[in-house]
């Protein structure tokens, strides 16, 4: 068995999401700040992304993290989240894989009944309480960074589908908000193809018409999230929220639907929800993604983020280790870098 590289991993899933979580064979990547690593690791070391993520060791719906030390003194791991579609700024599913793998590998102390941890992310400090009992991982609550309403009631042309009609939502990533309805296709696993198509269509022509771009960084701009709400959980709600679950399909670039409810989502959809004023501040919020798993959401502060008027969104759910392993490139190997099908 040879090998010129080796990578340490622990494996989990989030509601049915895969984080692949990093703990050695990176080195610590350069930059004063985690945004600053983010940017180095696109510009010099996305090869090492590719590797883990791309077949033949991921897949197409793959994600992951990577651990560093923190590069400011009130946090106690540095996280880098990568996925096929490229390195996010935050992500919610794998901030609660990567505190379950800290706990449950005991890389932080533990305490019970709750372990806190403050994880530096390139979106800021995302601080993270671990229900713990018997040293296991119970549940996980991650205080996301402040989320907020780029624009509501926008419509962008499609040659599909016409006029569709969007809300663009910040969570940690941006996201267009899309009633599934107005495009005729069935909320049903049997149409994710057509779902599939329809999402990124509409995600290329608002990065074409209107790309969104973060007001207090420009570094984070382009919508490659679309949140496809199913009948009955409206996209463009007007009336107060009862309290049914919220229903969707996420569509991620390039090509795949998040398998959780997504946690940097149901946090764009509770601050665009907050703007139009059916969801107040300490209300549950229940989002279920499109294999039927949930996150519960809740708003506990309003801020403001670039001048704009924003929220400080919870999310609470759960993620379960699947594995342990070494990943190695053979020199020899003809895709080192993995492909995509």
């Amino acid at each position: 068995m040879r090998s010129d590289r080796v990578f340490h991993a622990v494996d989990s899933h989030t509601e049915g999401m895969p984080t692949r979580v990093i703990t050695g064979g990176a080195g610590v990547i350069p930059g004063a700040t985690m945004f600053d690593r983010r940017r180095h690791f696109m510009a010099h070391l996305d090869h090492i992304r590719r590797f883990l993520m791309n077949e033949p060791r991921g897949h197409s719906a793959m994600s992951g993290a990577i651990l560093q030390p923190p590069t400011r003194p009130d946090a106690d791991w540095g996280v880098l989240f990568i996925e096929t579609s490229g390195c996010l700024p935050m992500c919610g599913h794998g901030t609660i894989g990567v505190a379950t793998v800290l706990v449950e590998t005991g890389m932080v102390a533990v305490q019970e009944p709750v372990t806190t941890i403050r994880l530096d992310t390139p979106a800021g400090l995302v601080v993270v309480d671990v229900a713990v009992e018997a040293g296991a991982a119970r549940g996980v609550t991650l205080r996301n960074v402040p989320s907020f309403t780029l624009a509501l009631d926008r419509t962008v042309k499609t040659a599909a589908f016409g006029d569709i009609g969007y809300d663009m939502a910040f969570g940690g990533n941006f996201y267009a908000i899309v009633d599934l309805g107005d495009l005729g296709i069935p909320f049903d696993r049997a149409h994710k193809n057509r779902i599939m198509d329809a999402g990124l269509a509409i995600m290329a022509a608002i990065n074409e018409q209107a790309r969104p771009v973060h007001p207090g960084n420009p570094e984070i701009s382009g919508c490659h999230h679309v949140y496809l709400a199913a009948p009955g959980s409206d996209a463009r709600p007007q009336l107060p929220l009862g309290g049914a679950p919220f229903r969707h399909a996420m569509v991620i670039h390039p090509g795949m639907f998040d398998r959780s409810p997504c946690g940097t989502g149901t946090s764009a959809r509770m601050a665009q929800l907050h703007t139009r004023g059916v969801l107040p501040l300490h209300t549950d919020f229940r989002n279920e993604s499109f294999i039927g798993t949930h996150f519960t959401g809740r708003l506990v502060e309003e801020t403001t983020v670039g001048g704009l008027p924003a929220v400080v969104p919870t999310v609470t759910g759960r993620a379960w280790i699947t594995g342990t392993a070494q990943y190695l490139r053979d020199p020899d190997d003809p895709f080192p870098e993995g492909f995509e099908l």
